[in-house]
């Protein structure tokens, strides 16, 4: 006869493992975020089925791995763009995006805002600062 508990306790560490999993998953999609990245090649790495792996995920963290991944990609471009060191396009190719299409949609789905519309206070402030202003 199987103990109850046994199968509770076993559950649980399936669930520990599964926690363990997807924390991995979301590091490596942290650390090569702007490396082409799918749901295929990070479940092969974690162990688990495609859908499996998005459904925990979203259970953990909130969030598909799509969405997590294009998270941590607008979040680097928010940080580049500010910074004023690329243009636009740059910016999108440096975060991963595929096209500078994919990363404009990306962005103002995320922010609100294009990435040209968040860029121009920066780009303003650079203009301004090069321009001697006439009295």
């Amino acid at each position: 006869m199987c103990n109850p508990l046994w199968g509770r306790a076993r559950a649980e560490a399936l669930r520990q493992d599964d926690l363990a999993r997807l924390r991995r998953v979301r590091d490596r999609i942290g650390r090569e975020h702007a490396r082409p990245l799918d749901v295929g090649a990070l479940a092969r790495d974690a162990g688990m089925p495609p859908g499996h792996l998005s459904r925990r995920f979203r259970l953990a963290y909130g969030l598909s791995p799509y969405a997590y991944l294009v998270g941590r990609r607008v979040e680097r471009a928010r940080a580049l763009l500010r910074s004023g060191e690329l243009g636009v396009v740059e910016v999108g190719v440096a975060v991963g995006f595929p096209t500078p299409g994919v990363f404009a949609d990306r962005f103002t789905e995320v922010t609100g805002v294009s990435p040209v519309d968040f860029a121009a206070p920066v780009r303003n402030e650079e203009a301004s600062a090069v321009e001697p202003r006439l009295a």
